[in-house]
């Protein structure tokens, strides 16, 4: 009996547009995949962004694929519904410890440094901060419909604390090239999930847009190594 792909649910991070998904998808073809939504409402809780995630996905069980503050979304779905999120593998991504924000799990220069800047200008950062770090290494016309398609997102985002709970199967996929998040904190990050799967691929932190067919291998590596789920 051939075994049913794993469906896989794909976390964006902070800001980021649905489209930074596409050739990842096409090359996990074999796979359901849905981008998850953000909630409508302009103050959502972390919590809310965890329900709008868990929404999305038509599946009863299912992986998620979290890419940078995506980390911090997908542990408050595992905690409000733990029975559907079968494995995840976080990209580039912030996964606080219990009992932690995305904000608090930063280093104190960096922590104090973000904390002002969202007081002062609030979630989008200016246009010439995504471009050298988040969109630092890709061509000119991707950098500009990123800058182009950015959105500010709730400060409880950043700010509420995370449960910090994670299931079985979990990963960790570094980024050595990566601008906006060092890898002393990936490797931090990795930690606090504790991944039996622990990769690193040779990009920015845009994975997804730098390399997807290569990102696509390392997801489909990851999912070889999940146990057989039964999706619905």
């Amino acid at each position: 009996m051939t075994q049913t792909p794993d469906p896989i649910l794909l976390l964006s991070g902070a800001g980021l547009p649905h489209w930074i998904w596409d050739q990842v998808r096409k090359e996990l073809s074999a796979s359901p995949t849905v981008v998850a939504e953000r909630p409508r409402q302009a103050h959502a809780s972390l919590t809310e962004y965890a329900a709008a995630a868990l929404d999305s996905a038509p599946w009863d069980r299912f992986v998620v694929v979290a890419h940078s503050s995506g980390g911090t979304v997908a542990a408050e779905m595992v905690a409000l519904a733990p029975d559907r999120v079968t494995a995840l593998l976080a990209v580039t991504a912030v996964v606080p410890q219990p009992g932690r924000s995305f904000v608090t799990s930063m280093p104190f220069p960096r922590r104090l440094a973000l904390s002002l800047a969202m007081r002062l200008a609030g979630t989008r950062p200016p246009d010439s901060a995504i471009r050298k770090g988040l969109a630092g290494r890709l061509d000119q016309e991707t950098a500009d419909r990123i800058v182009a398609d950015f959105t500010a997102e709730s400060a409880h985002l950043y700010r509420d604390k995370s449960e910090g709970t994670f299931p079985e199967h979990r990963g960790y996929l570094s980024t050595a090239q990566d601008a906006e998040l060092p890898t002393g904190l990936q490797r931090r990050f990795a930690q606090n999930l504790t991944p039996a799967w622990n990769e690193s691929i040779s990009t920015g932190h845009l994975p997804m847009l730098e390399a997807p067919e290569l990102l696509a291998q390392h997801i489909e590596s990851f999912l070889a190594e999940a146990p057989i789920s039964r999706a619905s």
